[in-house]
């Protein structure tokens, strides 16, 4: 046990040092958020969770890495649930910020047209409407498609970096905890890790403060998804498919509702929180009454327990 508590903690050190190192140095250096350079941070912090892992577990303790962080490309049907599961979820929180005051369908994409008004003039703006309006499918499919597209090459490998640090080691050494309290654990570093980006205006651009506070109570709700498929699929990729589709998917929650604002609508809203503590709910269901194989007897495998 000592020795997986000086892991854990090596690893919750490392990891936030060096990434919020990086946003202060960014800040320091007059790094913008409405620049490619916090896209590059974005992409930098994504991938520090990994090489903390690599570094402990290969130089520090020399151990394995790939067998007990589940870097495995042995596809089932986990993968495919990884896959789907995210557009249907940005459906379902489309759905659910239609019962919000104030927020209106519009399916002619019109209320995400006049969102942009900010950063397009006029005729830039009928520019917009008249392509939309010519497509020969509705763009809501297209997005999906390139969702899903980008949710398996480019943002999963993104995804991957967070995945083996949040998913791969974390879930591996807090197994003995059981899959809901180190679920609820890893969400709760999973935000506070976020909190330099959400202060620079990331997510909640217009409540970056309160932001903070909400992340993390959105990625407690969000973790127990992420472990859960990591563990049953055995994979810490299909958990990193999930990832990088999920980040893939926001747009699909707003982009045929008007009105809302940060808060409310969206993935990170409250209609978010809703989805995804319902989705919670079901998950305990299914595995409590529903599937044979349960998910705290493959963690006392991972752990080595009997």
């Amino acid at each position: 046990m000592a020795l997986r508590t000086k892991k854990i903690l090596l690893f919750i050190l490392l990891t936030f040092f060096i990434d919020w190192s990086m946003v202060y140095l960014y800040i320091t250096a007059g790094g913008k958020v409405d620049s490619v350079g916090i896209m590059l941070l974005g992409a930098a912090y994504m991938f520090v969770p990994m090489i903390v892992t690599i570094v402990l577990q290969k130089a520090v303790f020399r151990q394995p890495l790939a067998g007990p962080m589940g870097i495995s490309f042995k596809v089932n049907r986990w993968f495919f649930v990884a896959w789907f599961l995210p557009p249907i979820i940005a459906f379902a929180v489309m759905g659910v910020s239609l019962l919000m005051p104030g927020v209106t369908f519009t399916p002619d994409m019109s209320g995400f047209i006049d969102s942009l008004a900010s950063a397009l003039n006029p005729q830039q703006m009928d520019q917009a409407r008249e392509q939309l309006a010519a497509m020969p499918v509705h763009p809501v499919w297209l997005i999906v498609v390139l969702a899903l597209i980008s949710g398996t090459t480019t943002n999963a490998i993104l995804g991957f970096g967070e995945e083996l640090g949040w998913r791969g080691f974390l879930v591996k050494e807090l197994s003995f905890m059981g899959f809901w309290k180190s679920s609820a654990l890893i969400g709760f570093i999973w935000g506070i890790w976020h909190a330099p980006l959400i202060l620079l205006g990331l997510n909640y651009p217009q409540n970056p403060q309160l932001g903070v506070l909400l992340m993390t109570g959105w990625t407690i709700l969000l973790a127990p998804l992420f472990s859960y498929i990591r563990i049953k699929s055995r994979s810490v990729i299909a958990a990193s498919i999930f990832h990088g589709t999920i980040n893939a998917v926001p747009g699909l929650a707003i982009i045929l509702i008007s009105g809302g604002n940060d808060l409310t609508v969206g993935l990170t809203g409250l209609a978010g929180f809703f989805v995804f503590a319902l989705a919670d709910i079901l998950l305990f269901i299914c595995d409590r009454f529903i599937t044979r194989e349960k998910v705290n007897v493959i963690l006392k495998q991972m752990s080595g327990e009997p």
